[in-house]
């Protein structure tokens, strides 16, 4: 289950919209997009529209010229963009102009757009002649007739400046795949509608947005809404998603889930990330960058309050990690490391940002799930996390999910003033310097850093508190990283065998707990 980092953002179905041709003539009024007859809309509509779907049979939507389609590749699809004077509301009646993203190889299937103003819809019809499509274009292939929206970007205020010479805050393309700019300028991993069925034997299932709904926000600062409709075998789903555009991007998005047959394993809230290799394991001599990654880890804060840093794998074989909860208060696929020095890398792996999954009602029992596949390039997304309802997902029954994303720097309600977080996770041989190194033994190494560590009295030492599935630990040892406020975390693991090993660690100092839990999936090597 290889998934490159294309192809995730096309792993969907969609409807079919209506379009018509829309020449330009010389001398001819302003172009402006074409819409169809309005229609009452609201969310209780989208929401009985949804649930009356899901109680008739699925009817996987058709694909427009899929061979023409299947040669619009990377480079090409490069070449269709949007005419700025196209955009829905690129002029005026709303702050935050929306782009429409043409069908591609990596999304083959269109999806139908609506305007929203006054409880009254209007679906946008596509026409060629939106987007910039070359005579010798496969493009230009594609018949009249047929609707070749795949997505849409959210773009930057007409306010601030000329929106057309910046890149869009929020993309939603391909199956229910989305994503946001993060603090720093960049993008890097995606959320999703939903997620069946991830890492299970038999096939994944990939439901798409089929249709999106867009309304005018009138100020600056205000969110911009978007309504969607989720359809897939399996299930369909109103969406609502209210998108704040601040130096962060923050999402709030209700779910309303029903359910068309039993779903093995449902993902709420999932995100998709990639990791090839960081600072620890084999991976590192494959290539000359130090380190290659979206994200670095897996933060959690769970019903308990606890804190936890799991930081992510390039496994020898796919594995999916659980981490039963009750209420979480949240979780996240995080970009810790924000050194270039550390990936030296023109693409800004060092400023992707992190996404923060926070609910906003109970979810009852439960458990985080962490997906990790094997990769050999940086092209393929092979990280996802989710959250997994304990109750079974049976046919016929509905479900409701309230919660934020937030795209930002680092984990938001972090720092917390007792605790200090892992920002390193190293590994070496084992045994101690000047002394014969004995053989299959592994040394980890934790690095801390936070408010909890500055005010250690001199001379003192944290204990060092690791537990392990299997294997013997020893020379538990803790250290300050001088001339910062850091500590080092380091033990020794002697294991035999290749199954996987879960380790624990933290540093407490007199009964007191100083730093979040780290948990790493150690695999032996062999």
């Amino acid at each position: 289950m290889k998934i490159t980092r294309r192809q995730t953002l096309g792993q969907g179905l969609a409807v079919l919209g209506t379009a018509l041709a829309l020449p330009r003539l010389a001398g001819a009024q302003a172009p402006a997009l074409r819409l169809g007859l309005p229609e009452d809309f609201d969310w209780n509509w989208l929401i009985d529209h949804a649930r009356q779907r899901a109680a008739g049979s699925y009817l996987e939507p058709p694909r427009p010229a899929p061979g023409v389609v299947q040669e619009i590749d990377y480079d090409a699809h490069g070449k269709l963009r949007l005419h700025p004077e196209y955009a829905l509301w690129g002029t005026d009646g709303s702050v935050y102009p929306i782009t429409f993203v043409h069908l591609g190889r990596y999304f083959p299937k269109s999806v139908r757009m609506h305007q929203v103003e006054n409880g009254q819809a209007r679906e946008v019809l596509y026409a060629p002649d939106y987007f910039t499509i070359p005579a010798d274009h496969p493009a230009a292939r594609i018949p009249p007739d047929a609707s070749a929206f795949a997505g849409f970007w959210v773009q930057e205020s007409r306010r601030s400046g000329d929106w057309r010479a910046r890149e869009p805050w929020a993309t939603f393309v391909g199956a229910s795949y989305f994503r946001a700019v993060g603090p720093l300028g960049q993008v890097g991993l995606s959320a999703r509608g939903i997620a069946i069925n991830v890492g299970d034997p038999g096939p994944e299932e990939f439901p798409d947005f089929t249709q999106f709904w867009f309304t005018p926000t009138q100020r600056e600062g205000d969110p911009q809404v978007v309504y969607a409709l989720l359809e897939g075998p399996s299930l369909t789903g109103a969406y609502r998603f209210v998108m704040e555009r601040g130096r962060a991007v923050v999402m709030e998005v209700e779910k309303r889930l029903f359910i068309r047959r039993d779903i093995a394993r449902l993902g709420i809230a999932p995100l998709t990330s990639m990791f090839w290799f960081g600072e620890y394991g084999d991976q590192r001599l494959k290539d000359w960058r130090p380190e290659v990654h979206d994200s670095d880890g897996l933060a959690l804060w769970t019903g308990t309050g606890e804190r936890i840093w799991r930081p992510l794998n390039n496994p020898p074989r796919l594995m999916t990690s659980s981490f039963q909860d009750r209420d979480p208060r949240g979780f996240g696929l995080s970009q810790r490391d924000r050194s270039y020095a550390h990936y030296l890398d023109g693409v800004n792996y060092h400023h992707r940002p992190t996404c923060w999954v926070e609910p906003l009602d109970s979810w009852g029992d439960g458990a985080v799930q962490l997906v990790e596949l094997p990769t050999d390039d940086e092209i393929h997304d092979n990280i996802v996390a989710y959250w997994r309802p304990a109750d079974p997902v049976l046919a016929g029954s509905s479900l409701t999910y309230r919660y934020r994303l937030h795209w930002v720097e680092f984990e938001p309600f972090f720092p917390v003033v007792d605790l200090a977080r892992c920002v390193a996770t190293r590994m070496g041989r084992g045994g101690e310097a000047g002394k014969p190194r004995p053989e299959g033994v592994v040394k980890f190494v934790v690095e801390f850093d936070g408010p909890s560590l500055a005010d250690i009295p001199w001379g003192a030492r944290p204990k060092v508190v690791v537990s392990t599935s299997r294997g013997e630990v020893s020379l538990n040892r803790s250290e300050p990283v001088w001339y910062t406020p850091r500590w080092l975390a380091s033990f020794d693991l002697t294991v035999t065998g290749s199954e996987p090993v879960e380790l624990r660690c933290f540093m407490e100092l007199e009964g007191r707990v100083l730093t979040e839990a780290w948990l790493y999936q150690y695999h032996p090597p062999g």
